[in-house]
Order: structure tokens, then C-alpha cells, then sequence
């Protein structure tokens, strides 16, 4: 009110100025509000113009404020365009990508593999399932005497006997701990000496002579030796599995060694990388395939070696097994004993196939 009644002069500048103070008690901004007071009250009173009270009306009306540019809250309502749904469905996957890899989406992938699965299997055990047909064929029909080769169902009924009556698990037990032993030393000695004669030409040189004579000497040949020297217990058992498995693991991982890709090793050596990160990153990984051959002959050589080495005074093992079921002329039994074995040979070679996949996952696989 002190805007209308205590301004006198001919100029509107005055009054602009209360008005804004005026107005900026009441709204956020001062600017717009004061601007326009002032333009409504700030008029000249000349001869010719509205009386003082019409100016006082004037002034206490409430004025049409313009939108501020600055404050959000002071701009007028404006028409909004209709909002979209708050949940949008996606886009379409592009042709080609999997839509779902919930439970549902993977049964019914290997729902869909499942013939090729069973294909698979199919095609790969129809030898066996053939060898097996075959033999128990042949003795009923007379092709062979049934006495020294009997029926597989009587085979497998004499290895279901051996099972239950604890024999088998006993026996199996003996020789997996010989065989294993004198494997796993065989690896542990045999990696490292080729590791260093394959690449430190001077050990090369000093031990090569001595190990192509007894790399030549059968091991078998040598049983007769081990058991005078160590005796008839496990220590010569587990010695001669070792030596026989030591062969094959040391001159694989020796032509691993020495066949490493020249461009790599120039590629390490211009990285400068030290002689034990060379070995790391280098010359491990690109020995491995070559090297797991040689482990998996040696697999199976721990296996054979320890049959015959446990028909020579051993009071346990499948060799054992074996030995005196011929001496009792229990034919099947000595069967039993015989398969057993090279189920335990299979396994054991599929599970350093899968060690030496997980080694070796860096290769490239082999197309076509």
C-alpha cells in the first residue's frame, strides 16, 4: 500500500521499486513480480490521466505476472504431450541370438541334442556291444571250447560273486595304490629331468648315454633284479611301476621341449621375459599336448607292469587275482579279474584325457 499513496513524482521509479519489495514477500522471485508492479504503477500522473484512487486500484489489483525463464514454479501450465507406458516392451533379439537361457530354454535344447547324443554313444560302443555278442556266441554255438573261454554271462555272474564277497574290492584296492604310487613318482621326477635335458643342452649331453641304455632295458627283464634287491613286499611293486613309467614321460616331455615353436620363443625372448617366466608362459604350455602323450603311456604301462610284477610273490592285487584263479582253474573268475583291469585302464585313461584338455584349452581345435 506504501507504493500507491506515498509516491508523488512524475516518474514511475519510485514506485517500481516498493512494489518490487513488496512482491517479493509473497512469491519466491522478486524480479518478474517488481518489473510489472512498477510497469502498472509506475505510470505519470499527468493532466489527462487517471485519477490517484483509479492508480491505487490499479495497484492493489492483482496483476498478470509474465512466466519467469528462471523459476520452473512460477511458468503457466502448458499442454503435455500423452506420457508412454511406463513399461515399454523390449526389442526383438536379432535373428540368430537365443531369447532364453532359463531352465526351460536349456531342457529343450538338450532336448533337441538328444538324438545326436544317443547317435553318438551308439556309434561309439557298437564295437564293444559286437565283441561282447561275439563272445557270448562263440562258446555256445561250439565255436570254441566254453571250458577255457566261457559264456560272458558267466563271467559277469563270477565278477558279481568276487564284488559280494569282498575279493574284488580287496584286490582292486592293492593294486590302485601300488600302480598310483609308482605312477605319480614317475611324474614327478620324470617332468623336471626332461624339462631339463630338453632345453639345458650340457645335462643333455652328460646323461643322454646313460639313459639310452636303460631306456632299451625292459622293465619286465629287470623284475628279477628289483625283488632280490628290495625284496618281495611293496617297495620293489611300486619301484619297477615307477621305472617302467619314467620312460615314456621323459622322452616326450625331452621332443616337447626341444620342438617348441622358434617364433615363440623369439617373441618371449624380444619381450625380455626371465628365464623362469619363459618357462611359464612358453615352453610349459606348448609341451603339454606332446607331454600327456607320453603321461598317458605311462598310464597304461603302470597298469600292465603291475600285473606281472604281482604274480611274483604278492599275497594281493588283480594280478594276484588272476594267478591264482589259473592255478584253481576257475576260468571265470580269472576273467573277472582280466576285465576289471582294463575297465580300470579305461578310466583311468579318459580322466588324463580331461586333465590334459583343461591343460591345453588355449589350442585352437582341429577343423574338419
Amino acid at each position: 500500500m506504501s507504493s500507491a499513496t506515498g509516491t508523488s513524482t512524475p516518474t514511475g521509479t519510485g514506485t517500481g521499486t516498493n512494489a518490487g519489495s513488496r512482491s517479493s514477500t509473497n512469491t519466491p522471485t522478486g524480479t518478474a513480480t517488481g518489473t510489472t508492479a512498477g510497469t502498472a504503477t509506475g505510470k505519470t500522473l499527468t493532466p489527462g490521466s487517471a485519477s490517484i484512487a483509479e492508480a491505487t486500484a490499479a495497484a492493489q489489483a492483482p496483476s498478470v505476472r509474465a512466466p519467469s525463464l528462471q523459476s520452473p514454479s512460477l511458468q503457466s501450465p502448458s499442454v503435455q504431450a500423452p506420457s508412454l507406458p511406463s513399461s515399454v516392451p523390449p526389442p526383438a533379439p536379432p535373428p540368430g541370438v537365443r531369447r532364453g537361457s532359463g531352465p526351460t530354454a536349456r531342457f529343450r535344447r538338450a532336448a533337441g541334442r538328444l538324438p545326436y547324443l544317443l547317435l553318438k554313444g551308439a556309434t561309439k560302443s557298437a564295437a564293444v556291444v559286437a565283441l561282447l555278442l561275439l563272445w557270448e556266441a562263440a562258446p555256445r554255438l561250439g565255436l570254441v571250447d566254453r571250458t577255457f573261454l566261457p559264456p560272458f554271462s558267466e563271467v559277469a555272474g563270477a565278477w558279481w560273486g568276487l564284488a559280494a564277497d569282498g575279493q574284488l574290492a580287496d584286490n582292486t584296492g592293492a593294486s590302485l595304490v601300488r600302480s598310483f604310487s609308482g605312477f605319480a613318482l614317475a611324474v614327478v621326477v620324470a617332468v623336471p629331468l626332461g624339462l631339463l635335458i630338453g632345453w639345458y643342452r650340457p645335462v643333455a649331453d652328460l646323461l643322454g648315454p646313460l639313459l639310452e641304455v636303460f631306456r632299451n632295458t625292459a622293465a619286465l627283464a629287470l623284475l628279477p633284479v628289483f625283488v632280490l634287491l628290495l625284496g618281495i613286499g611293496e617297495t620293489s611293486k611300486i619301484s619297477i611301476v615307477m621305472y617302467a613309467c619314467t620312460w615314456p614321460i621323459l622322452l616326450n616331455t625331452v621332443s616337447a621341449v626341444r620342438h617348441v615353436d622358434p617364433t615363440l620363443l623369439r617373441l618371449a625372448r624380444s619381450m625380455d621375459l626371465s628365464a623362469p617366466h619363459l618357462f611359464q608362459k612358453v615352453i610349459l604350455p606348448s609341451s603339454v599336448p606332446v607331454m600327456f602323450t607320453g603321461i598317458r603311456l605311462a598310464g597304461a604301462a603302470s597298469i600292465l607292469v603291475l600285473v606281472a610284477a604281482e604274480m611274483i610273490g604278492a599275497k594281493a592285487g588283480l594280478g594276484y587275482l588272476i594267478n591264482a584263479s589259473q592255478y584253481n582253474f576257475a576260468i571265470p573268475q580269472m576273467y573277472a579279474g582280466i576285465l576289471t583291469i582294463s575297465a580300470i585302464g579305461v578310466a583311468f585313461n579318459q580322466f588324463l584325457v580331461t586333465v590334459e584338455r583343461r591343460l591345453s584349452s588355449w589350442r585352437v581345435p582341429a577343423t574338419g
